[in-house]
């Protein structure tokens, strides 16, 4: 998709990324409850200011439709992403996250993704993710299936 581009996050992102978390259909989607927005601030600024992580906002068409990002954990590689639902369906994630792929030299690279959330599988399977096991349940109860790419 050429109008998909990546950017560094700007303060005004986020509010934007707030207001899609918020949405009950995609929090739902994604097994994540909501932050408040202290919370949700909170933890933007801070991972904005690890330099280990990699964020970008997407833009499709010049506005902005979410985020993909990058950090490390536990010694991994991983990835995630948030596409406001007003921009679903439009091949605007899988371009997202192939693009943040192409600038992440690490491999393996992983993404956990909540069992239910076939829209994000197919994502992930389109950007040569496969599922590397069974589901596990996350401490916070979520079923969740672990994909790497290699």
């Amino acid at each position: 998709m050429d109008d998909i581009e990546l950017r560094a996050v700007q303060d005004d992102d986020v509010e934007t990324f707030f207001v899609h978390q918020q949405d009950p259909s995609a929090a739902a989607m994604a097994a994540m409850t909501p932050r408040d927005h202290a919370a949700f601030l909170a933890h933007w600024t801070r991972i904005r200011a690890d330099p280990a992580n990699v964020l970008r906002t997407v833009l499709a068409g010049g506005a902005v439709a979410g985020n993909v990002v990058s950090w490390e954990q536990s010694g991994q590689r991983l990835v995630g992403y948030w596409i406001g639902r007003e921009h679903w369906g439009r091949g605007i994630a899988t371009a997202a996250l192939g693009r943040l792929l192409e600038v992440l030299p690490d491999r393996p690279v992983h993404a956990y993704v909540a069992v239910a959330n076939a829209g994000s599988i197919r994502v992930l399977r389109k950007c040569g993710f496969h599922q590397a096991g069974p589901p596990v349940t996350a401490d916070d109860g979520i079923a969740e299936l672990l994909f790497t790419l290699g």
